[in-house]
């Protein structure tokens, strides 16, 4: 979170009626496959709305998975403008060392501006292809998978093509992208610390690996917004915006359910059916809305995205009006004291039947089928009572993750890792848990019957990249770029 605020006013005052901000929570949290952590509602370059569902807190970062693009975009849109490359030069041409295995004429003509506005010529997904290939360098097996078209003219949502325009930036400027942007970006806006996942080669993935605050993901949000102009300062090139949030390629087709992604693609950000947005799997969201000149931002755990989508259009958009609003304190008062108090309900669950609380300490158990279908090397859990209360070990692929659990609503720490744990024992005797990773949008489930001495495990959205449970959580280091 920045230390220095964003300037804050009444949602009446800048023409919000708080009403349809209260219609749009009451709809969010009805939802049953609609988990929210976050949101943030900025209206004239004001801060009109913002809350945390409990026990998410303004104050850590979040994965923002794919809204990380439009940051790595940004960095390109720095880089340009510095001469360092240039969005017509042939990708082939920042990767010299390839120039003699790279023979398919389409991946030698495919430009930067291809691989940042996902069209490449492929027609489909190139990751595993591309690590199949190359394992040891992403780049080369991209450039070594044939385009089935020819550049520039086929959209594909296509991970390589980022992390492509990533090398290319890290490359020409000598620094990681985290590095790059932090005198040019996020110092400016007073984004504070920000953590990016890094590869095994220990580059920033680019396309997904971010963790940020949602504070940032509204000032960026505002950046683009002013036209890249931050309190009387030009930070993003003069035409950048215009560039980046214009639709470079057309994507319709994809499917009439999910019409917020057929309406073309910039440079790393979407169009909308209302202005255009940079999003991240499950509901990390940074929409501008340029009519109504208003920026919403969220955090979340859905598979529904469009659904989400389509509850910002029906309820959000309506309540931003022409004109400030008068007599309405009592509720924007109102608004202001609920959105203090949002909080996720804890999972259910009773405390240990005292007759059977020795029989549940010191036990351990093993996947259930003989295999863990959510963490195929979560390989026991152990349930222990201890002066502390009582505790749940996760092990896996050797590594003990111990969480502590079994009162009254969250149980928040941050040691080994930031979680928050909350659940127990049910009426049919079966133990159920539920351990929310804080720094991520995922939860787990962890499910423990005696009788059997066997434990299930369910995410309940699930990680896009395998990485162990106790790396489930920003990078709190990272080698040099």
């Amino acid at each position: 979170m920045s230390a220095h605020p964003l300037p804050t006013a009444t949602p009446a005052a800048q023409g919000v009626d708080s009403a349809g901000v209260h219609a749009f929570l009451d709809v969010l949290e009805a939802a049953p496959d609609i988990e929210p952590h976050s949101v943030m509602i900025l209206r004239h370059g004001r801060l009109v709305a913002s809350g945390w569902w409990a026990p998410y807190t303004p104050q850590r970062p979040h994965l923002l998975y794919s809204l990380s693009k439009s940051f790595t975009a940004t960095a390109a849109g720095f880089a340009a403008a510095e001469g360092l490359l240039r969005f017509d030069d042939p990708v082939i041409s920042y990767f010299p060392e390839f120039e003699a295995d790279i023979t398919d004429p389409r991946s030698r003509s495919m430009l930067v501006r291809h691989v940042a506005s996902m069209s490449s010529g492929h027609e489909a997904e190139t990751l595993d292809r591309a690590h199949a290939t190359d394992r040891a360098e992403l780049v080369r097996g991209f450039l070594l998978v044939p385009p089935d078209r020819e550049p520039g003219t086929v959209f594909a949502y296509n991970q390589p093509t980022t992390y492509t325009l990533a090398e290319i930036v890290r490359r020409v400027t000598g620094q990681s992208l985290t590095e790059y942007l932090r005198p040019r970006l996020f110092d400016p806006l007073g984004i504070g610390e920000v953590a990016w996942q890094r590869d095994r080669a220990g580059r920033e993935l680019g396309f997904s690996g971010l963790h940020a605050c949602t504070d940032a993901i509204a000032r960026l949000g505002q950046l683009y917004l002013n036209d890249g102009m931050w309190e009387g300062e030009r930070l993003l090139p003069e035409g950048w915006v215009a560039e980046a949030t214009r639709r470079h390629i057309d994507n319709s087709g994809r499917g009439s359910a999910i019409p917020d992604w057929q309406q073309g693609y910039g440079l790393q950000f979407w169009m909308a059916r209302h202005g255009y947005r940079g999003d991240g799997a499950y509901g990390q969201f940074c929409l501008v809305l340029p009519e109504q000149d208003a920026v919403i931002a969220t955090t979340a755990a859905t598979e529904q995205m469009q659904r989400m989508l389509d509850l910002v259009w029906e309820h959000l958009l309506p309540a931003f009006g022409p004109e400030p609003l008068h007599g309405r304190d009592d509720q924007d008062a109102a608004l202001r004291q609920r959105l203090a108090r949002l909080a996720l309900p804890p999972a259910a669950g009773k405390p240990a039947p005292p007759e059977r609380a020795g029989e549940w300490s010191g036990t351990a158990f093993s996947p259930y089928g003989g295999e863990c279908a959510a963490l195929p090397k979560l390989t026991s859990v152990a349930v222990d009572a201890g002066p502390h209360g009582w505790s749940l070990a996760l092990t896996e692929d050797g590594h003990p993750l111990e969480l502590r659990f079994g009162e009254a609503g969250w149980i928040v720490s941050d040691e080994p890792l930031p979680t928050a744990v909350s659940g127990g024992w049910t009426d049919t005797d079966p133990l159920a848990v539920d351990v929310v990773f804080l720094e991520t949008p995922h939860r787990l489930t962890v499910t423990c019957s005696l009788p059997e001495r066997t434990f299930t495990a369910r995410w309940h959205t699930t990680p896009l990249q395998r990485v162990p449970l106790r790396a489930m959580c920003a990078p709190r280091s990272s080698p040099s770029a």
